[in-house]
């Protein structure tokens, strides 16, 4: 549960947060909110003071429907902001949210930490040998399709065996490669109906037999303002009630947008644990 980020061991047992700073334009929660580099710069200080351990940047909005964004766009909105907190926050486990090697493989050497993949290197055939030539921790979540049509690829024969096969594929393809630190996101909200997302989550231990870190993604998303009948806007609650669930079934990681609220859960559980094990 160590993974080496930049040649400092980050341990795992101890659940760490991820936070999010977008800097795309559409977004399903925050798009739009940090395009300047004041605003970029206040975010990333804010959610490193309140203990995120990550922040991951993403400049390609993942949210269903959303539109194609070309390679070089994607290059030109996130390499100069890469380079700018890298800069100006010396010690940052920069995170960055793309499935294009190349993108993946410019800011790493900009000075990126890790990779966080929503395809699991199956939108890019050159992704896995890139993350195994630069030699940094990889992100794989588990969707179908891609952003635009993965909300027509709901059917499973079977969602949780579906999922757990296809992790157990491509985690022995990462390893062929020699590929150390690899981390699994179940992919809350892609390719996956409300039901499924409540069903994943209620059985999230299951993802412990793979023996390799665990990702949760569930902050303000739809599972958790359709369910309560609100926007991502007012979901705060129900994210920090789900990030509870998921701490207590294993999760290593919490990638969100509130970094304190989130801290918060991970000292409680840990507070807990504590109690159960004495």
């Amino acid at each position: 549960m160590t993974i080496n980020c930049l040649g400092q061991l980050i341990d795992l047992s101890t659940p760490k947060i991820m936070g999010i700073l977008n800097i795309t334009p559409d977004s399903f929660f925050d798009g739009g909110n940090y395009t300047q580099e004041s605003q970029i710069l206040n975010q990333t200080e804010k959610m490193l003071a309140e203990g995120a351990t990550f922040i991951d940047v993403g400049a390609y909005s993942s949210r269903p429907g959303a539109d194609f964004v070309s390679e070089e766009e994607e290059l030109q909105r996130i390499v100069p902001i890469v380079q700018l907190l890298t800069k100006e926050f010396k010690d940052i486990n920069l995170s960055i949210d793309t499935f294009r090697s190349r993108v993946a493989k410019e800011c790493i050497n900009s000075g990126a930490a890790l990779i966080n993949d929503i395809s699991a290197g199956l939108m890019d055939d050159k992704m896995l040998s890139t993350i195994a030539q630069l030699h940094v921790p990889y992100i794989m979540m588990h969707m179908r399709g891609t952003p635009k049509t993965m909300q027509s690829l709901t059917q499973y024969e079977n969602l949780l065996t579906d999922i757990l096969t296809y992790f157990a594929e491509r985690t022995a393809a990462t390893k062929a490669l020699g590929i150390v630190d690899v981390i699994i996101d179940p992919g809350f909200g892609f390719a996956k109906t409300l039901e499924q997302n409540f069903q994943l989550l209620g059985a999230l231990e299951l993802f412990n037999i793979l023996e390799h870190p665990l990702l949760i993604g569930l902050s303000r998303k739809s599972m958790i303002y359709k369910s309560l009948d609100t926007d991502a806007k007012n979901a705060l609650n129900g994210t920090t009630a789900l990030n509870m669930v998921a701490l207590v079934k294993g999760a290593n990681i919490l990638r969100v947008h509130d970094v304190k609220e989130a801290k918060e859960c991970v000292k409680l559980v840990e507070n807990l644990k504590s109690e159960l094990f004495s």
